[in-house]
Protein backbone atom coordinates (compact mmCIF):
# COMPACT_ATOMS: atom_id res chain seq x y z
CA UNK A 1 0.00 0.00 0.00
CA UNK A 2 2.65 2.46 0.90
CA UNK A 3 4.50 1.60 -2.63
CA UNK A 4 1.10 2.72 -4.02
CA UNK A 5 0.73 5.85 -2.56
CA UNK A 6 4.99 6.82 -3.33
CA UNK A 7 4.23 5.93 -6.93
CA UNK A 8 0.89 7.78 -6.94
CA UNK A 9 2.66 11.14 -5.45
CA UNK A 10 6.08 11.04 -7.25
CA UNK A 11 3.17 10.94 -10.40
CA UNK A 12 1.49 14.01 -8.86
CA UNK A 13 4.66 15.64 -8.44
CA UNK A 14 5.98 15.22 -12.01
CA UNK A 15 2.90 15.75 -13.44
CA UNK A 16 2.69 19.33 -11.58
CA UNK A 17 5.95 19.90 -12.96
CA UNK A 18 4.87 19.05 -16.59
CA UNK A 19 2.26 22.59 -16.52
CA UNK A 20 2.23 24.71 -19.06
CA UNK A 21 0.75 27.62 -19.77
CA UNK A 22 -1.10 29.97 -22.31
CA UNK A 23 0.17 33.12 -24.22
CA UNK A 24 -2.11 36.14 -23.02
CA UNK A 25 -2.78 38.26 -26.07
CA UNK A 26 -1.31 41.12 -24.57
CA UNK A 27 1.57 39.92 -26.05
CA UNK A 28 1.04 40.27 -29.27
CA UNK A 29 2.23 42.69 -31.03
CA UNK A 30 0.40 44.76 -33.69
CA UNK A 31 0.20 42.87 -37.41
CA UNK A 32 1.83 46.19 -38.89
CA UNK A 33 4.56 46.14 -37.19
CA UNK A 34 5.89 43.24 -38.64
CA UNK A 35 4.48 44.39 -42.22
CA UNK A 36 6.82 46.79 -42.37
CA UNK A 37 9.72 44.98 -40.58
CA UNK A 38 12.86 43.00 -42.38
CA UNK A 39 12.05 39.25 -43.07
CA UNK A 40 14.12 38.56 -39.97
CA UNK A 41 12.61 41.18 -38.11
CA UNK A 42 9.78 40.25 -38.78
CA UNK A 43 9.76 36.35 -38.14
CA UNK A 44 11.20 37.52 -34.83
CA UNK A 45 8.16 39.93 -34.18
CA UNK A 46 5.49 37.31 -35.05
CA UNK A 47 7.41 34.02 -33.38
CA UNK A 48 7.55 32.65 -36.70
CA UNK A 49 9.85 29.29 -36.58
CA UNK A 50 12.89 29.83 -38.29
CA UNK A 51 15.54 26.53 -39.27
CA UNK A 52 18.89 26.24 -38.03
CA UNK A 53 21.48 28.05 -40.49
CA UNK A 54 24.38 27.50 -38.83
CA UNK A 55 26.22 24.99 -37.40
CA UNK A 56 24.40 22.66 -34.45
CA UNK A 57 26.02 21.58 -31.10
CA UNK A 58 24.85 18.61 -29.24
CA UNK A 59 24.25 18.68 -25.32
CA UNK A 60 23.87 15.71 -23.62
CA UNK A 61 20.97 15.06 -20.78
CA UNK A 62 22.49 13.05 -18.20
CA UNK A 63 20.50 11.62 -15.04
CA UNK A 64 23.29 8.53 -13.32
CA UNK A 65 25.18 7.83 -10.48
CA UNK A 66 26.81 11.49 -10.98
CA UNK A 67 23.83 13.59 -10.82
CA UNK A 68 21.11 15.39 -12.64
CA UNK A 69 23.05 17.55 -15.86
CA UNK A 70 23.53 18.71 -19.22
CA UNK A 71 26.85 18.23 -20.64
CA UNK A 72 28.01 20.26 -21.59
CA UNK A 73 26.30 22.92 -19.32
CA UNK A 74 27.32 26.05 -21.25
CA UNK A 75 27.54 26.70 -24.61
CA UNK A 76 28.51 29.71 -26.54
CA UNK A 77 26.91 29.92 -30.42
CA UNK A 78 25.96 32.16 -32.88
CA UNK A 79 22.56 33.50 -34.20
CA UNK A 80 21.76 30.97 -36.21
CA UNK A 81 23.03 28.05 -34.62
CA UNK A 82 21.11 25.23 -33.23
CA UNK A 83 21.11 22.97 -30.11
CA UNK A 84 20.36 19.43 -29.74
CA UNK A 85 19.35 17.83 -26.49
CA UNK A 86 19.49 14.47 -26.49
CA UNK A 87 18.71 12.21 -23.52
CA UNK A 88 21.57 9.88 -22.78
CA UNK A 89 19.70 8.77 -19.32
CA UNK A 90 17.79 9.20 -15.97
CA UNK A 91 14.16 10.86 -18.10
CA UNK A 92 12.28 12.19 -18.61
CA UNK A 93 14.22 15.31 -19.26
CA UNK A 94 13.02 18.48 -21.36
CA UNK A 95 14.63 21.57 -21.84
CA UNK A 96 12.47 25.00 -20.90
CA UNK A 97 13.73 29.04 -20.41
CA UNK A 98 12.05 31.07 -18.03
CA UNK A 99 10.40 33.56 -19.93
CA UNK A 100 9.88 36.35 -17.40
CA UNK A 101 13.58 36.06 -17.78
CA UNK A 102 13.98 36.96 -21.47
CA UNK A 103 13.25 40.08 -23.53
CA UNK A 104 9.44 39.90 -25.41
CA UNK A 105 11.46 39.74 -28.80
CA UNK A 106 13.55 36.86 -27.76
CA UNK A 107 10.97 34.94 -25.98
CA UNK A 108 8.52 34.82 -28.84
CA UNK A 109 11.10 33.88 -31.10
CA UNK A 110 12.52 30.93 -29.23
CA UNK A 111 8.98 29.80 -28.41
CA UNK A 112 8.38 29.40 -31.83
CA UNK A 113 11.71 28.02 -32.19
CA UNK A 114 10.82 24.99 -30.18
CA UNK A 115 8.46 23.86 -33.08
CA UNK A 116 5.52 21.87 -31.93
CA UNK A 117 7.23 19.42 -29.36
CA UNK A 118 6.31 21.67 -26.78
CA UNK A 119 4.71 20.84 -23.57
CA UNK A 120 4.10 24.64 -22.83
CA UNK A 121 5.87 27.86 -23.60
CA UNK A 122 9.68 27.57 -24.04
CA UNK A 123 9.37 24.01 -22.79
CA UNK A 124 10.03 21.03 -24.97
CA UNK A 125 8.04 18.10 -24.61
CA UNK A 126 9.17 15.24 -22.26
CA UNK A 127 11.56 12.99 -23.75
CA UNK A 128 11.91 9.56 -22.18
CA UNK A 129 14.40 7.12 -23.11
CA UNK A 130 18.37 7.39 -24.37
CA UNK A 131 18.50 8.99 -28.06
CA UNK A 132 15.44 11.11 -27.51
CA UNK A 133 16.08 14.59 -28.92
CA UNK A 134 14.61 17.96 -29.62
CA UNK A 135 16.86 20.17 -31.84
CA UNK A 136 16.13 23.92 -31.19
CA UNK A 137 17.21 26.44 -33.66
CA UNK A 138 18.34 30.09 -32.24
CA UNK A 139 18.05 31.60 -35.99
CA UNK A 140 16.48 35.18 -35.00
CA UNK A 141 17.83 34.96 -31.42
CA UNK A 142 19.70 38.15 -30.97
CA UNK A 143 23.07 37.71 -28.99
CA UNK A 144 22.83 37.55 -24.87
CA UNK A 145 23.01 34.66 -22.11
CA UNK A 146 19.78 33.10 -22.10
CA UNK A 147 19.56 29.72 -19.00
CA UNK A 148 17.31 26.63 -19.17
CA UNK A 149 16.96 23.92 -17.31
CA UNK A 150 15.18 20.36 -17.39
CA UNK A 151 11.89 20.78 -15.59
CA UNK A 152 11.64 17.24 -13.51
CA UNK A 153 15.22 17.75 -12.56
CA UNK A 154 15.77 21.59 -11.52
CA UNK A 155 15.53 20.65 -8.20
CA UNK A 156 18.80 18.54 -8.98
CA UNK A 157 20.28 21.53 -10.09
CA UNK A 158 19.67 20.70 -14.05
CA UNK A 159 21.01 23.69 -15.74
CA UNK A 160 22.60 25.20 -18.08
CA UNK A 161 23.01 28.64 -20.03
CA UNK A 162 23.59 29.66 -23.36
CA UNK A 163 25.48 32.89 -24.71
CA UNK A 164 24.34 33.84 -28.10
CA UNK A 165 26.97 36.08 -29.61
Amino acid sequence: MRYIGSALMASVVLLGACGGGEAKKDDAKPADAAATATPAAAATATGTAMPVTGKTIEIKMIGDATGYKFEPANVTISTGDGIKFVVVGGGPHNVAFDGTKLPADVKAQLDANFGTDKMGELSSGLKMGPGDAITISFAGIKPGTYDFNCTPHLANNMKGTVTVK
